[in-house]
């Protein structure tokens, strides 16, 4: 046996060996006789196994590609790994498309940390063993007040305040399934409402003197409630009226009749000619599946359930969390009588189950079955908690292969999150508008000091940073939610979508896709679809470029039309992207880009105007 330099003897540890025994694991010591039961330790973890794909070049300077195949072998073999999947190309066409050579797939596999470890340094770099992590929709969430603390109450004899709170419609009919909150000092209280619209609350150690917030969400067709500091009486129900959506002006007349939202006339899909729908362009979205019993989205024939591609592949029109129907009714909503019309109704969409429980392995899944199926667009309104380079490599491929990937920034409120900070999708933060919403509603909630003349704000929410590419409506975004219902939600989750649905317009009706040079799918057409979404916007709220990117994008430019009597010539390297550097900045970007928006932007945005074909 060879020696170690540094004493001893030295070992070689094959990439499937054990580690310092059977998995490296350190065995629970028990200090005496378990009483029927077992002592925790370590489960094993869900890892993704991928060869590192070497940037352009590296294999002529003499970067020998791992033989992956001879490695996924040896891990079967192993009786230390259970490989539990391979995620890899669905066709002989779909591992050729992108012509990088790297459609060698991923494995996912169980293994203890120590194995991994081992397995990652036998890689020698070649390899990526990451932990599978979990992803996590962005879904409107609820920011608890400042005041609450998370402290347990100790003392057993303390106050308990028990609260019935009544939820009902302005005709007085109860509200069953509405998820109701209550917050105190320490930990909140929350439930949901029963058939009678009823849920009794208790918050330990508060008195109706220190409640600080009642929070009250519909699971349909209402306004959600939010009251600071509540006058809670423990002696007789607290009612809380709800205000329907159609109650809203913006909204009057809603259900009944075909309506647009207000982040679409913000920018300006209402005046849109009639013939443009989208057609031919095909768009993923890759959520929680889309409810096809709702009545505005039927046309939407197409899906993939990831989580159960085994067993139920087609269980993608089941959607038991409402988020991607949602999404899929801002997108592609079809204009039928009554409703909300989406961007693209006459797009193909193909709704990607992913949620609940999705991960990292899971979303390259996903990704693969857009490569496969040829999707144009692919909607990802979610994010996880730390960068992976082997999605990364998944998307670097499917933007290869033409697939533009449109990202949700986050909505923690700091820094985008991945996957949106990849600098190989196109990033989009939210903003809101007042008077959109009721002033007791939840959404309220979001409103930050950078509200601009015309009411627009950014969303406090919504993650910042220089790899935000543009803005959306993200607030009070009604649309549909399962079985045949409407909610108005907030997000980032919700501004993603109008981006999508734009995208997929852009690509169906700009001049510039029914050339060879941008028809042809690839990398290049991707780059200028983002080029062409960025030239459209403009800057809406006071808020910097970090939180907005380049602004707003506007529909009728975005397809190649604009107002009358503005002229404007966009060449591709005019606009340089954050995946080719820095973000060029729109006040310091040469002014013939930006001449429609200096000359006039406060007045043709807000006029109803005509449209004449645009120069790009």
């Amino acid at each position: 046996m060879p020696k170690n330099p540094n004493g001893g003897d030295a070992r070689t540890v094959d990439a499937a060996s054990s580690v310092d025994g059977a998995d490296g694991e350190a065995t629970p010591h028990t200090n005496g006789q378990t009483s029927g039961g077992r002592n925790i330790g370590a489960r094993k973890k869900q890892f993704v196994i991928a060869p590192r794909h070497p940037p352009e070049g590296l294999q002529a300077l003499g970067f020998q590609p791992l033989q992956f195949d001879a490695l996924e072998q040896a891990l079967r073999n192993s009786s230390e790994i259970e490989v539990i999947d391979k995620v890899g190309p669905r066709s002989v066409l779909s591992a050729l498309t992108d012509g990088s050579g790297a459609a060698q797939g991923v494995l996912v596999a169980r293994m203890s940390e120590q194995k991994a470890a081992a397995l990652h340094q036998q890689g020698q770099g070649r390899l990526l063993v990451e932990r599978d992590q979990h992803l996590a929709l962005m879904d409107p969430t609820l920011r608890l007040p400042a005041m609450v603390t998370g402290v347990t109450p100790t003392n057993a004899g303390g106050p308990v305040l028990n609260a019935v709170i009544s939820v009902v419609d302005k005709d007085g009919a109860p509200q069953a399934n509405a998820e109701v909150s209550l917050f105190g000092s320490m930990l909140p209280a929350s439930g949901v409402t029963d058939a009678n619209g009823r849920v009794t609350l208790s918050l330990f150690g508060e008195t109706p003197e220190t409640v600080s917030g009642l929070y009250v969400k519909p699971k349909a067709d209402y306004w959600s409630f939010y009251q600071r500091d509540p006058d809670i009486s423990s002696e007789e129900p607290n009612v809380v009226v709800l205000r329907a959506l159609s109650d809203q002006p913006a909204l009057a007349g809603f259900q009944r009749q075909r309506a647009y939202g207000w982040g679409q006339k913000a920018m300006r899909l209402d005046q849109l000619p009639g013939n443009y729908r989208g057609q031919g362009v095909k768009i993923a979205i890759i959520d929680s599946g889309a409810a096809t019993t709702h009545d505005n989205l039927h046309d939407i024939r197409a899906g993939f359930d990831v989580l159960n591609k085994k067993t139920n592949p087609d269980g993608w029109n089941q959607d038991t969390l409402g988020h991607g129907t949602h999404c899929a009714g801002v997108i592609a909503a079809v204009d039928i009588a009554s409703g909300i019309r989406g961007f693209a109704p006459d797009a193909e969409v193909h709704a990607c189950k992913l949620f609940p429980g999705g991960q990292v392995s899971q979303l390259i899944d996903a990704l693969e079955y857009c490569i496969d199926q040829q999707i144009d667009v692919v909607n990802l309104s979610l994010g996880g908690a730390e960068v992976s380079e082997a999605l990364e490599q998944q998307i670097i491929r499917a933007r290869r292969a033409g697939v533009a990937c449109i990202v949700a920034a986050g909505n923690s409120g700091g820094p985008v999150q991945y996957p949106a900070s990849s600098p190989n999708v196109l990033a989009v933060a939210a903003i809101g508008k007042l008077d959109e919403f009721p002033a007791d509603s939840y959404h309220a909630q979001t409103l930050d000091s950078n509200v601009d003349a015309y009411g627009y704000f950014t969303a406090k929410f919504s993650c910042f940073g220089p790899q935000v590419s543009v803005c959306a409506p993200g607030v009070a975004i009604t649309s549909c939610v399962p079985p045949n219902n409407y909610a108005a939600w907030d997000g980032t989750s919700m501004a993603t979508p109008h981006v999508t649905g734009l995208a997929a317009l852009c690509l169906a009706h700009h001049p510039d896709f029914q050339t060879q040079q941008y028809k042809a799918r690839g990398t290049e057409r991707v780059e200028r679809l983002f080029q062409i979404i960025r030239a459209s916007a403009h800057k809406v709220s006071l808020g910097d470029q970090s939180r907005i990117g380049f602004g707003l994008p506007d529909t009728l430019l975005a397809v190649g039309l604009h107002p009358a009597g503005a002229r404007v010539a966009i060449q591709p390297q005019q606009l340089v992207s954050p995946m080719m550097g820095s973000m060029m900045s729109p006040m310091s970007a040469p002014a013939s880009i930006y001449d429609p928006f200096i000359l006039g932007a406060m007045q043709y945005y807000r006029q109803p105007m005509g449209y004449a074909p645009i120069a790009w």
